[in-house]
C-alpha cells in the first residue's frame, strides 16, 4: 500500500488535505501525519512514504529545511508543497530543492488531481 505523509502544524489543514486526497481519488492510500519537519524527518528516515505533502512554514523545522535535509541525506522521496504562498521565487526555490510541485492554498480537488496523478499514478 502506498503511503502519503502530510506535514503541517495545523490540525485543521491536515484534515482538509486528508479529505481532499480522498475526493481526488487517493483514498486507497495510507495517510500518516507529522506536525513539523523535525517529526517528519524521523518518520521518513524510519519508513520512506510514497509521497510527502508538506507545508512550508512550520515551527521546529520548515518544509524547505526538511526537503533540503532529506536531499542532503540522499533521500529521493517524492516531495511536494502545500502552502499559502505560491510566489514565483518560492516555486523556484522549491523546484531547485527537489520538490515535484507546489500547490497554493486555497486549493481544490482539481489541483490535487493535476499534481498527484503524475506522481502516484
Amino acid at each position: 500500500m502506498k503511503t502519503i505523509l502530510i506535514v503541517d502544524d495545523s490540525k485543521a489543514m491536515r484534515l482538509i488535505v486528508r479529505r481532499t486526497l480522498r475526493q481526488a481519488g487517493f483514498g486507497d492510500h495510507q495517510v500518516v501525519e507529522a506536525v513539523n519537519g523535525k517529526e517528519a524527518l524521523e518518520m521518513i528516515l524510519a519508513s520512506e512514504p510514497s509521497l510527502v505533502l508538506s507545508d512550508w512554514n512550520m515551527p521546529e523545522m520548515t518544509g524547505i529545511e526538511l526537503l533540503t535535509e532529506l536531499r542532503r541525506r540522499e533521500s529521493r522521496v517524492r516531495f511536494g508543497f502545500i502552502t499559502t504562498e505560491g510566489t514565483g521565487p518560492m516555486r523556484e526555490s522549491a523546484a531547485a530543492a527537489g520538490a515535484l510541485f507546489l500547490i497554493a492554498k486555497p486549493f481544490g480537488v482539481e489541483a490535487f488531481e493535476a499534481a498527484l496523478k503524475p506522481v502516484l499514478g
